[in-house]
């Protein structure tokens, strides 16, 4: 079985995508390639349960394995050598990564605190969106009593869109909730 928004973008988004970029082939649309979680956990060094812990939230988020990321560098002030585990990270692609698209603008990002739409700056300038999230907290799968530590994490968009105006419409016609789209709403309902 397909994932709900795999299907929405085969049934609606690349029609939509079409008409607005005037695109003549359907491999011209962007599409979601992957997208990545990571959280550098510094205090690792001092604390290796912190470690542990953070994979443990990342496989239970995502029903995936995470790898451990090590450093590659020797930095003395800060006691790290190269090869010492200093974070975690998951790359999810095809259904796990609709599945997670959809539970993240469904479920987690509606629990942010104070959230007012995403900042359009996490864009690269090569279709790619980056998004910050400061509590792991915002996700049903993670038991608050049994954390160890409130802790945030990186969730990287990779797409095939050559510009963050392609990449943008992609991600707002999954269901982004960015704040250019709700400034132009409000603007319409306004008038």
């Amino acid at each position: 079985m397909e994932a709900r928004l795999y299907t929405l973008y085969k049934n609606q988004i690349i029609p939509k995508l079409r008409d607005r970029f005037g695109y003549t082939n359907v491999m011209q649309v962007p599409k979601l390639e992957k997208i990545v979680l990571s959280r550098g956990i510094g205090a690792a060094i001092q604390d290796k349960k912190l470690l542990e812990q953070a994979a443990q939230e990342f496989g239970l988020i995502t029903g995936q394995k995470p790898i451990i990321t090590k450093s590659k560098t020797d930095i003395s002030n800060f006691k790290l050598r190269s090869g010492m585990p200093i974070g975690c990270k998951v790359t999810l692609r095809r259904d796990r990564m609709y599945e997670f698209l959809d539970r993240l603008i469904n479920i987690a990002i509606p629990r942010m605190r104070d959230f007012r739409g995403l900042n359009e700056k996490g864009f690269d300038g090569r279709g790619n969106f980056t998004l910050g999230v400061k509590e792991q907290i915002i996700f049903p799968e993670i038991d608050v009593d049994k954390i160890y530590k409130i802790a945030g994490m990186d969730i990287s968009f990779v797409t095939t869109a050559r510009t963050d105006e392609e990449a943008l419409e992609l991600l707002m016609a999954f269901g982004m909730p960015f704040r250019a789209a709700q400034n132009v709403t409000e603007t319409a309902t306004v008038s």
